[in-house]
């Protein structure tokens, strides 16, 4: 290629020569080659090399709540569809978080210090491996095996165990004598992708996950009087639970009311699985990126259902599964129902992928596929901001794949807006401004890093920002601008090009750009990519022939949306509203006119959306 091609290849490719606006959003080297590679395109869609991998899972495991001890096997077919052909394959070994000598940036108690996951038996392609022929590193495996050729597929069955933590849990664990939620509890392969190949991050507690979409058959056994929850369609309801459950089960999948599936008297009666020793429970999911479970002896069960697809007729079954002494969770059915029928109507106005979504009363606040482990709230607002945030993560990051571990923002940041959103749905006295607040604390602060800041580089409170109130302000802002119905059909544009694939950051702002017809360059950028400080302040206001001329001054270089409150003497108020675009020339003051129609208090710049470091200049006071 000739320098000048070379040349016009990057100002393509940074879309530079774009007659709407001349602002580039910066493209590291390695994101740089996917474009050359033809895998992505500058549209934001897949490009035509584009390629995953996939695998199907047969999980075989049995639990034991006395001893917390899981062990079992795992069969995986795993195919390469990737041009390179592979000569080891990478695994992930999540519960070795818990393994003495693994590094980790969360605090686990003495006692929850194990061996990690103990690896009995490997075979490749039904051929048993010496133990030299893999290696362990804190939560990384890697197997060496023979070379696999691109559309080629290989074959693992691996036998194992670990424990499962009892006092210090991270997203998985004990919840109380009777009750856990266990996920991440099987050797799974790392994502093979086109942008890094071998996930190769370590998990230390804080950055999450990033998984292949696969196929899962599961198979799990518990005591007999032990009942499981997990990701998936349960496929033999009849073989581990009474008729009476079953027949409620059925209903409930059918039924726009709440059916108690458990109530208290069946588990005072003892009448709910079937009389056996221990009872399998069989599952399957298709195109999910993980598998996770829950299992009680003493949990209520309430459930119901509705129509998320108007045009199919398609329903999302949705289930609340608690302990009955936390009085707080009888409301959460409600809450996730809603949160659901939102999602499907409102925002992100797509219906909502999966069969069911079961909330089940942990002590965490971590999403799965088809799950939800929370822990149980005082506050009514503070149930509803939780259930739905978690819920909203069924679409980012499970249906759209997106690397939260390197792009903590492109998940947490949609669950943190669609809170923010959903939450004034279930109940209008809800207003939420979750961690606006901490933001502005930090902001242009050293620990105030771009967005986009790989995830792995950041902890704490940067880590924090970057994650949840920063991003999903961006978002909110874009919305703003672009006005809800282009807003919702450029992300559709986003969620059609990408659900079941890896989104990469440039993808989701090319998709936007694209779908929308506008070019927001210069506000991803300077959202997204830049540093800087909110910081917008009321600089002058003067009173001509019966008209207010206000004029707001940009003091920092983030910028966000002009919203004043005119507040009259008679006590009456008046809201003006200007969206981000006010700024996207790069202009420091904004004019705005006001025709006066009875006599003025006073003026007040900001909301609580309106992210900015220093309110003591927004106020205007008549004299």
């Amino acid at each position: 290629m000739t320098k000048f091609r070379k040349l016009i290849f990057l100002l393509v490719l940074t879309g530079s020569i774009n007659a709407f606006a001349q602002t580039t959003l910066p493209v590291p080297v390695n994101l740089q080659a996917t474009y050359t590679k033809g895998t992505r395109t500058l549209s934001g869609a897949a490009g035509k090399n584009y390629w995953q991998n996939s695998a199907s899972y047969t999980i075989k495991v049995n639990f034991d709540p006395q001893s917390r001890n899981l062990n079992g096997t795992v069969a995986i077919d795993y195919t390469n569809n990737s041009p390179n052909p592979l000569t080891q394959i990478n695994f992930k070994l999540y519960p070795n978080l818990f393994k003495n000598g693994s590094v980790r940036d969360m605090p686990v108690k003495p006692e929850d210090i194990t061996d990690g996951v103990h690896i009995q038996q490997l075979s490749v392609n039904h051929q048993n491996q010496d133990a030299s022929q893999w290696q362990i590193d804190g939560t990384e495996m890697t197997v060496k095996v023979p070379l696999v050729g691109p559309k080629q597929s290989i074959h693992f069955d691996i036998t194992y165990s670990y424990t499962l933590n009892k006092t210090s849990h991270i997203r998985t664990g004990q919840v109380d004598t009777g009750a856990f939620f266990i996920a991440y509890f099987f050797p799974r392969i790392a994502v093979y992708d086109d942008i890094d190949g071998w996930n190769q991050h370590h998990y230390t507690g804080t950055q999450e996950f990033y998984n292949d979409f696969c196929h899962f058959n599961a198979e799990i056994t518990v005591p007999g009087n032990y009942e499981v929850w997990a990701t998936g369609n349960l496929k033999n309801a009849a073989e581990v639970y009474q008729d009476k459950i079953v027949k409620r089960l059925t209903d409930a999948s059918l039924s726009d009311k709440i059916t108690d599936i458990i109530n208290p008297g069946d588990l005072k009666a003892g009448d709910i699985t079937q009389n056996k020793t221990a009872n399998t429970w069989k599952f399957e999911a298709d195109s999910v990126t993980d598998l996770a479970f829950a299992t009680s002896n003493h949990y209520i069960w309430k459930s119901t259902s509705l129509v998320v697809d108007a045009t199919t007729g398609r329903r999302t079954r949705v289930d609340a599964v608690f302990n009955p002494a936390h009085k707080d969770y009888f409301e959460v059915i409600n809450y996730a129902r809603k949160t659901v029928e939102a999602m499907s109507y409102q925002f992100p106005k797509w219906p909502y992928p999966y069969p069911h979504e079961t909330v089940f009363d942990g002590l965490d606040q971590m999403e799965y596929p088809m799950m939800v482990n929370d822990n149980p709230e005082e506050k009514a607002e503070d149930g509803i901001e939780l259930t739905d945030h978690e819920i909203f993560h069924s679409m980012f990051p499970f249906y759209m794949g997106v690397n939260e571990t390197k792009y903590a923002w492109m998940d947490e940041g949609w669950a943190t807006i669609g809170e923010w959103v959903i939450s004034p749905i279930i109940d209008p006295e809800i207003t939420d401004y979750y961690a606006i607040s901490t933001y502005e604390s930090v902001a242009g602060k050293e620990d105030d890093l771009p967005i986009t800041t790989l995830s792995t580089q950041t902890d704490g409170v940067t880590y924090m920002i970057n994650s949840y109130p920063k991003p999903a302000l961006g978002y909110l802002y874009a919305r703003d601008m672009l006005g809800n119905d282009l807003f919702i059909k450029a992300l559709h544009n986003y969620i059609a090009q990408w659900h079941g694939k890896h989104p990469m950051p440039l993808d989701f702002f090319n998709c936007m750009n694209t779908a929308s017809g506008v070019n927001l360059n210069w506000f991803w950028k300077s959202w997204f990519f830049d540093q800087g400080v909110p910081d917008q302040a009321i600089s002058n206001v003067t009173f001509v022939k019966n008209q207010y001329t206000i004029t707001v001054a940009n003091i920092g270089t983030k910028p966000v949306p002009v919203d004043l409150t005119v507040y009259y003497n008679d006590g009456s108020t008046q809201q003006i509203h200007h969206s981000i675009a006010a700024w996207q020339d790069g202009n420091k003051t904004f004019v705005t006119h006001l025709a006066a129609k009875r006599p003025i208090q006073k003026i007040v710049l900001g909301n609580g959306y309106d992210a900015d470091v220093n309110k003591a200049n927004n106020v205007w006071v008549a004299k």
